[in-house]
């Protein structure tokens, strides 16, 4: 493994240290500098002559410094003459922007694949996007990761998986990523009818389909920004007659101020995955975060020794899942 070369930009520090604790290599040398004005600043601080090089840089918490961080550094490799630079992206936030769903708006998410692919980066690894049909706007190989299986693992480990489980999508649009789950834990489906009336960050559900009196509901979803969605699903599954309420998210994007929302709402958990930086925000004790750098990490592992990407799906290692849950889980005690 020592010649997996893996960078970081300065918001994915930590999720790049535990990729490369998984895969026992040093994570490179470099340094980032935000000028007073705003200007950013990359420097690679080791020779990479002829490497293959992986960046990981996450587009979460602050999206438009950290998609111009990225381009910076990608043409800082190609410019020092790296082999190759793989944009490992955990969360690709513009992934939203998908469409052109009203008159006189930008595809953003096509801007960002052609910048990303204009300033030559040669490979993208991310997961979970908001919308799968985002690969296809690059020409470029797009290696798509599932959180599922970290999720519905974690999820027996706490052992909240038996006969009176059932899952359940926020809305419509989620309805087939929660059939999946579902199949894989072996439960029931519900599905939330959420309406969003404008641009703000605020969805209302109006009513739940499916029988969820007497059931603990396992909410799935791909991010949450401020908790509201979760929240309302929450109210409206206790009102239908549910037991305990889970959520298990991809990406939490949230605010402390959403943190405190979750922490104060009936939800029982809600677990998601390190994707965005969390590094000095007060996390409550309702929200538990669990690690997909290993994850990744055997992604850069794969594709580095050649083999088929096929591998990562269905046949992942335990000790990935042991890492990336930080040890043994404590199975909940439920009501």
């Amino acid at each position: 493994m020592s010649d997996i070369r893996i960078f970081a930009g300065q918001n994915s520090m930590p999720f790049a240290q535990k990729m490369c604790d998984y895969l026992g290599v040093n994570l490179g040398k470099s340094k980032t500098i935000t000028f007073s004005e705003g200007n950013t600043y990359v420097k690679v601080d080791e020779s990479i002559r002829n490497s293959d090089v992986y960046i990981v840089q996450s587009i979460g918490r602050s999206p438009n410094n950290e998609f111009v961080e990225l381009l910076f550094w990608i043409d800082a490799f190609k410019r020092a003459s790296a082999n190759s630079v793989t944009a490992i992206i955990p969360y690709f936030s513009y992934a939203k922007a998908d469409k052109k769903d009203e008159p006189r708006v930008s595809i953003r998410a096509r801007v960002c694949a052609d910048c990303i692919e204009t300033v030559g980066a040669d490979r993208v690894i991310t997961m979970d996007l908001h919308s799968a049909q985002v690969q296809g706007f690059f020409s470029k190989p797009v290696d798509h990761l599932y959180g599922q299986s970290l999720l519905c693992e974690y999820a027996r480990r706490l052992g909240i998986v038996n006969d009176d489980l059932v899952v359940v999508s926020p809305d419509a649009g989620f309805a087939k990523r929660a059939r999946i789950f579902a199949n894989e834990l072996g439960c029931p489906v519900a599905i939330g009818d959420k309406v969003r009336t404008s641009h703000d960050e605020n969805a209302k559900v109006l009513e739940i389909i499916g029988d969820v009196k007497g059931k603990n509901c396992l909410v799935v979803d791909d991010f949450t920004i401020s908790g509201g969605t979760i929240c309302d699903v929450t109210h409206g599954l206790l009102d239908k007659g549910a037991k305990n309420v889970f959520a298990f998210l991809s990406h939490v994007v949230l605010s402390e101020k959403g943190m405190e929302r979750i922490q104060n709402s009936p939800l029982k958990l809600l677990v998601s995955t390190d994707t965005v930086d969390t590094t000095g925000m007060n996390i409550p004790e309702k929200i538990k975060l669990i690690s997909a750098a290993p994850l990744f990490a055997e992604a850069v592992r794969t594709i580095h020794d050649r083999e088929p990407m096929a591998y990562m799906f269905g046949h992942l290692p335990e000790r990935l899942f042991d890492l990336s849950f930080g040890g043994p889980v404590t199975p909940l005690k439920l009501d």
